[in-house]
């Protein structure tokens, strides 16, 4: 199951490229600034959200010219299931509106949210190695990616939650009615009670998952939820209610899932990731990566993109990650500058040369 017959027009840099024929494993290489990671997130949005960059529209189009006026984009893909196409997805944006996104599904109007009901897509990017030094807020964000392959309804819900204390902040910077606060507090409650079990859902499968890993050659992740107030919708709506004056003087809400955050450990040690080595780091994030693969390849297609990996790993860790790779269920595409790192796959493996924004099949 995976994407086939893909088409990129006017995005990035690719003018007009097809990807057909696609396989279980999928190989990008060519030199930096090709193309590769361009062809990666492209894929990474046809799902919810901004995709593995978080770029603005603007600036996925490709322009004629510095200075020029983006061009409208469009990715379109088709969905296979058992060697059956099941559905045409697509993304795009008009001429005359950048910044607005557009989504297809069979060439009807549909919503970005609502990929993620065909859909799961998981992402490991070199930008992503800072993860457990990075902010609280990136981990925030690292769950709910992660979650949309459990519950698709969950980027709707973490929206909802988000305009919800947008606008109570508001009323309680102006004073605003106390029945209308009431109302958007219980609104925020409900959201926000909605993303709270859905992190904690997602953080105790891929925990549960991962306690299953052997130890090596990847150091094994320890995992924990923690909230950053009542997971129950009663309680949360109350705590919100109390915690007004507080939250006036600060400006924000001080209690809710917008504070959760993402414990990570390595479990042989108890050692917090962030405290651990680069290399360690880098193992803990990949195994977390595999385990949410195998989570998400349960139920709909999944698609697993992986930027520049192989080549940073030993000829070891490289070897396993291939072997849970073929294991699983999820359609796997990597880039890389050469093909040597990528050898063992090589007979089973769909490989385009990408060069300049355009790719030629080996």
């Amino acid at each position: 199951m995976g994407l086939s017959r893909i088409s990129l027009e006017n995005f990035r840099n690719h003018p007009a490229t097809t990807l057909a024929e696609t396989a279980h494993f999928n190989l990008l290489v060519g030199e930096n600034g090709a193309g590769k990671t361009n062809l990666l997130e492209a894929l990474s949005l046809l799902g919810p959200g901004r995709g593995l960059r978080r770029a603005n529209l603007g600036d996925l189009a490709r322009r004629t010219s510095p200075g020029a006026p983006p061009l409208p984009f469009a990715i379109g893909a088709s969905l296979t299931e058992a060697g059956t196409v099941s559905a045409r997805l697509g993304t795009y944006t008009e001429d005359g509106a950048p910044g607005r996104r557009l989504v297809r599904v069979n060439g009807a109007p549909a919503t970005a949210a609502s990929l993620a009901e065909w859909l799961a897509l998981s992402w490991l990017t070199p930008a992503m190695d800072g993860l457990f030094t990075d902010s609280a807020g990136a981990r925030r964000r690292f769950m709910d990616r992660m979650a949309l392959a459990l519950a698709p309804d969950h980027a709707r819900r973490v929206n909802a939650l988000e305009a919800s204390l947008r606008e109570r902040g508001k009323l309680l910077e102006t004073g605003g009615d106390g029945r209308w606060l009431d109302a958007v507090e219980a609104q925020a409650a409900d959201h926000g009670a909605a993303v709270a079990r859905a992190r904690a859902e997602l953080v105790a499968r891929l925990a549960d998952e991962l306690s299953a890993l052997p130890p090596e050659p990847f150091a094994r992740p320890a995992l924990a939820y923690l909230p950053g107030g009542p997971a129950d919708e009663i309680a949360l709506r109350a705590e919100l209610a109390r915690g007004r004056p507080r939250d006036r003087a600060a400006s924000r809400a001080l209690t809710g899932p917008q504070r959760d955050e993402l414990e990570v450990r390595m479990a042989s040690t108890g050692q917090p990731a962030a405290a651990c080595s680069t290399g360690e780091q880098k193992a803990m994030l990949i195994a977390i990566t595999l385990a949410h693969g195998i989570l998400a390849a349960a139920g709909r297609p999944s698609v697993l993109l992986l930027d520049e990996v192989a080549a940073h790993l030993d000829p070891v860790r490289r070897a396993e990650l291939f072997r849970r790779l073929r294991e699983g269920k999820a359609q796997v595409w990597m880039t890389g500058t050469e093909l040597a790192p990528f050898e063992a796959l090589r007979g089973e493996a769909a490989v385009w040369r990408v060069s300049d924004g355009g790719v030629e099949r080996l």
